[in-house]
């Protein structure tokens, strides 16, 4: 059970990610908690979690796009800690201020695509490069990323959001790299990708009117069930992508 140690949760101020320490922090088996973010000073409800729990979460600066601040944060948990049972990186990109998925060729802009790429597939990447070295235990641990189906070559039927497509289908294939390298040098480590299903976020929101009501999940139900799928992942499922029912996303 990778709950009973130290969890790190990675884009954990909003969203699915700030979930994730909710449910974290009330199991009551469950370790500490090392929550980071881009800006810890604005993340208002979790520094308010941090002071209510200061002995069970740790809240860290970490933004994927920087890599000096994955190492710095690598250095801060190791003064505490030496090994995670659960990593989870949350992290990700669909839309934003300059950032819109692309319905054609014409919309494709190259700053668009190396912002999604950073994030959604060299940030997990990144993450791993750092923080490896905390899996290299004798007890289960679990490297998770959020994927998205959509990341799925074999399942693409519609076409479009180049950058959201690509950059997670980059993502899967770096976590089956990661899985191969681990399982020499961290063998109790499995590594996976988690698609949480459609979540009612701020990723999600300009697109939930094409959802069907009842298959927009709250965040609370989608982090129950992945946390469900990660208690029962062994080293069998490392190197794949699975979504929130367990049922795993070919490549």
């Amino acid at each position: 059970m990778p709950l009973e140690g130290t969890s790190l949760v990675q884009g954990a101020s909003r969203g699915i990610g700030l979930e994730l320490v909710h449910q974290l922090l009330r199991n009551s088996s469950a370790g500490r908690v090392i929550a980071t973010c881009r800006r810890p000073t604005e993340a208002a409800e979790l520094k308010a979690l941090a002071s209510q729990q200061p002995e069970r979460l740790r809240v860290l600066e970490l933004d994927v796009q920087h890599e000096d601040t994955i190492a710095d944060a690598a250095v801060a948990v190791a003064r505490e800690t030496k090994e995670l049972r659960l990593i989870l990186n949350v992290a990700g990109v669909l839309h934003g201020q300059d950032l819109r998925p692309e319905k054609k060729l014409e919309q494709i802009q190259p700053e668009s695509l190396r912002q999604a790429f950073e994030v959604n597939a060299f940030g997990p990447l990144l993450l791993a490069k750092h923080f490896h070295r905390f899996l290299r235990h004798d007890k289960r641990s679990v490297f998770a990323s959020l994927s998205a189906r959509v990341g799925s070559i074999s399942d693409n039927r519609l076409g479009g959001w180049y950058a959201y497509r690509g950059s997670k289908a980059a993502q899967n294939m770096f976590t089956k790299n990661i899985s191969i390298e681990l399982a020499r040098i961290a063998p109790n480590a499995i590594v996976v990708g988690l698609h949480p299903g459609t979540v009612d976020t701020d990723l999600s929101k300009p697109f939930q009117r094409n959802v069907p009501e009842k298959q927009l999940l709250p965040p609370s139900k989608s982090v129950a069930a992945l946390l469900g799928v990660i208690d029962s992942l062994d080293r069998e499922d490392s190197g794949k992508v699975f979504d929130f029912r367990g049922n795993e996303i070919t490549p």
